[in-house]
């Protein structure tokens, strides 16, 4: 038997994506944004989305670009302040020492502290309700050389935060349960 918990927002894993932008005036802005993930394989795109309030909705529709940052468990401080702090009213990469990245690729900065960014090129938006989804076609996904040498999976290398909704907190990734199009062929059809 199953409770009913209503129309929440409220999935699993949530990702922790660190959205970057310039603003205006040229000046790199980050913020923390859980609402997004992959959207299309061809071309490959990934979604965010965000409320128009926040400072970083509007330097996306003005520059047509922005990045994804990936913060590792050993960020979980400085990821959960870019998204208490606005970048209206203060420098977030000064407050916490982190180093804001030009992309070579887009018009957008990236956090160089962070394992792993996704650098996109904004294709289109839609208002949702509260929420504008923003979708970006990547146009390349970097990764720290050190975590690209290794047996295991990159995610257990990177070690990415996942946010959870209902219990407003953050958690790492567990240990692989199985390999992913090997365990269902272990189901025999009737």
């Amino acid at each position: 038997m199953k409770k009913s918990l209503g129309a929440k927002t409220i999935t699993y894993p949530t990702p922790v994506f660190v959205v970057g932008t310039y603003d205006v005036e040229g000046k790199p802005n980050v913020m923390t944004a859980a609402w997004g993930g992959i959207s299309c394989s061809d071309p490959p795109c990934i979604s965010i989305s965000l409320r128009e309030a926040t400072y970083t909705y509007h330097s996306i529709l003005e520059s047509k670009a922005f990045t994804i940052s990936i913060p590792s468990e050993d960020h979980v401080k400085e990821a959960d302040y870019f998204g208490i702090a606005s970048g209206r009213d203060v420098d977030k990469f000064q407050a916490t020492g982190l180093t804001p990245v030009k992309s070579e690729v887009v018009n957008a900065p990236y956090v160089g502290e962070f394992p792993f960014v996704v650098e996109c090129e904004l294709l289109q938006h839609v208002k949702i309700g509260l929420h504008t989804q923003f979708i970006g076609e990547i146009k390349d996904v970097k990764v720290n050389e050190s975590l690209t040498e290794g047996d295991n999976s990159l995610i257990e290398r990177i070690k990415p935060l996942i946010y959870t909704p209902d219990y407003p907190a953050y958690y790492g990734v567990g240990e692989m349960v199985e390999r992913a199009f090997s365990a269902g062929r272990q189901i025999k059809p009737g």
